[in-house]
């Protein structure tokens, strides 16, 4: 018993641990990152999937666990380390809101275990996985894509309010962009911004505008996602 006690023994003043206190936090940092990959893997709605963003969070959380159980305790280390980090660039950058935060999570969940709180680093990650979990099953704070809407008017019909009424309507929130002439002239080509309402069919709102323009050319388009 007192060699296993030795083997995991951990000084909490100097900072000093053995090998096996730093395996176990290396293990432990690897399931919970497990778990925290698979969360991200079933809360995953976006259109460009990442197996190697998946293994990135895994990795890193492991790291980070050896990289903090280094610098414990001894400050010239870390900043040596935070001088030789801060020199490393990504070769693409991670816009997507949800990504950073998985990113974060293995970070924190690394650094907790680095530390060997590993009753804290469990707990963070149930917490925060059951988190993730609700904010994805109840779809909270959904709301509607900003469109571009493009609609067609005969010069003979051209007014700035001639579908204002439907905007306001079908919409949430719309602002004109751009005004110019098609066709010669004969045709004004009016650009809007628009966000719809979440029970706004986008085939109701065209048909709507198509009875005011003349039954015209309507295109309504979703703007490219820039998050994925």
């Amino acid at each position: 018993m007192t060699f296993i006690n030795e083997l995991f023994n951990y000084n909490t003043e100097t900072g000093e641990s053995t090998i096996w206190m730093s395996l176990a936090a290396m293990a432990i940092a690897l399931v919970l990152s497990l778990i925290i990959t698979t969360v991200y893997q079933y809360t995953f709605n976006g259109e460009n999937y990442s197996q190697d963003f998946v293994h990135t969070i895994i990795m890193m959380s492991v790291v980070v666990s050896v990289v903090m159980n280094v610098v414990s305790g001894n400050a010239g280390v870390a900043f040596g380390l935070f001088a030789v980090f801060s020199l490393i660039r990504f070769r693409s950058a991670v816009t997507n809101a949800k990504d950073i935060a998985y990113i974060f999570f293995g970070l924190c969940v690394g650094m907790t275990c680095g530390l060997f709180q590993f009753q804290l680093a469990i707990l963070l990650t149930l917490f925060a996985c059951g988190v993730f979990y609700f904010l994805f099953k109840t779809n909270y704070a959904e709301g509607r894509d900003t469109q571009i809407l493009k609609v067609t008017v005969p010069e003979n019909l051209n007014h700035e309010n001639l579908i204002d009424d439907i905007l306001k309507d079908k919409t949430v929130d719309h602002h004109l962009r751009q005004v110019e002439t098609t066709n010669l002239g004969t045709m004004i080509l009016y650009t809007f911004s628009i966000r719809c309402k979440p029970d706004t069919k986008d085939r109701d709102l065209l048909d709507q505008i198509r009875e005011r323009n003349a039954n015209l050319k309507v295109s309504l388009s979703y703007l490219p996602n820039k998050d994925y």
